[in-house]
């Protein structure tokens, strides 16, 4: 958590998170995708560990999931992947996942093991709000594991609150009341909502996810929060079968805008 806190103080603005599923395009690029993203310049990594039945995740994130099992991917293989990698960057890094694979690997070995391994946070968009601060809580902040919340468009301003109040990491802004890589773009409706949350003045930091793909959404949703999060046109990008260092290098530079001809 504290690599996660020291980053928000230091680089309040236009933080790049990247999410990529592990285990894709190959079981053993874990490493090699985070130390080239750092190197490239993105601000966090968002770790995706695949399963079976990723209910907010759309289809190109479904995909890389079901190549990533095929693969051989295992939650402890991930996390001897993590550790290997934390002992030659300093990014913070963040698992996303569903709450049953945290049940079957045991949530207080699992806590423990992130912990270990160098995990700063986990999101886990299915786990309750109520079954997290009634049974999780104390878990996670005894040890010092950050957890980030998500809010959409739908959300009522109570619920926000209490998000705010449980998130330990960042709100996770969900841009659009969809599954994950639907939106072309963004429009003027998801504008207004991001602003709404910005005047609500919340404790934590904000990160936009879903819809964010390029310079320009990435820019926009810049103006409203800390950052933003790129999944689905990261992973639509590793697909293309390229070099991987050559791959990230030009990705991140797109959406920072660094490719750009003035």
């Amino acid at each position: 958590m504290k690599r996660l806190n020291n980053l928000f103080k230091s680089t309040p603005n236009n933080l790049l998170n990247i999410y990529f599923t592990a285990g894709y395009p190959n079981l053993d690029d874990t490493e090699t995708i985070i130390l080239q993203l750092e190197k490239a310049g993105a601000d966090l990594i968002e770790i995706g560990v695949p399963f079976s039945d990723p209910l907010a995740d759309g289809p190109t994130i479904q995909d890389s999931g079901t190549a990533a099992l095929k693969n051989g991917m295992t939650l402890p293989l991930l996390f001897d992947q993590i550790e290997k990698a934390r002992k030659k960057t300093e990014i913070p890094l963040i698992m996303m996942g569903y709450f049953n694979q945290v049940m079957q690997y045991g949530e207080d070995k699992f806590i423990q093991k992130c912990v270990d391994v160098g995990v700063d946070g986990v999101i886990l968009p299915d786990l309750p709000l109520f079954e997290y601060e009634k049974f999780y809580r104390e878990k996670f902040e005894k040890a010092g594991l950050a957890i980030s919340f998500l809010i959409t468009p739908q959300t009522s301003p109570e619920r926000i609150q209490k998000v705010d109040d449980l998130t330990t990491g960042f709100v996770y802004v969900v841009a659009d009341s969809s599954i994950t890589g639907s939106s072309k773009g963004l429009s003027d409706a998801q504008l207004a909502y991001f602003q709404r949350i910005k005047e609500a003045n919340l404790k934590n930091p904000t990160m936009i996810g879903f819809g964010i793909s390029n310079n320009e959404t990435f820019s926009s949703a810049c103006q409203f929060a800390n950052g933003a999060i790129i999944g689905s046109a990261f992973i639509r990008a590793l697909g293309k079968e390229e070099a991987l260092e050559k791959t990230i290098s030009e990705f991140v530079g797109m959406v920072r805008g660094e490719n750009l001809v003035a």
